[in-house]
């Protein structure tokens, strides 16, 4: 289910956001937007997983490596 999300921004934004649009080729500025949001959360995501990483380099053997779901329990 969707919901419309109506957001103010200046003109000029708002050409930006539809000049950049056209360009990398979304059919509509939503889309765009929609693109730009899932990024937001893949860059987010990708900032935890390299702050795990870090940790686990700092000292493995505090870690379980998991060969299977078996290895949950």
């Amino acid at each position: 289910m969707r919901t419309i999300m109506n957001i103010s921004v200046p003109k000029e934004t708002a050409a930006e956001a539809k000049k950049s649009a056209r360009q990398e080729g979304f059919a509509s500025v939503s889309e765009y937007f929609r693109y730009l949001l899932r990024e937001e959360k893949r860059r987010k995501l990708a900032l935890e997983l390299n702050k795990q990483r870090k940790q686990y380099l700092k000292n493995p053997k505090a870690w379980k490596v998991l060969r299977s779901l078996k290895d949950l329990r």
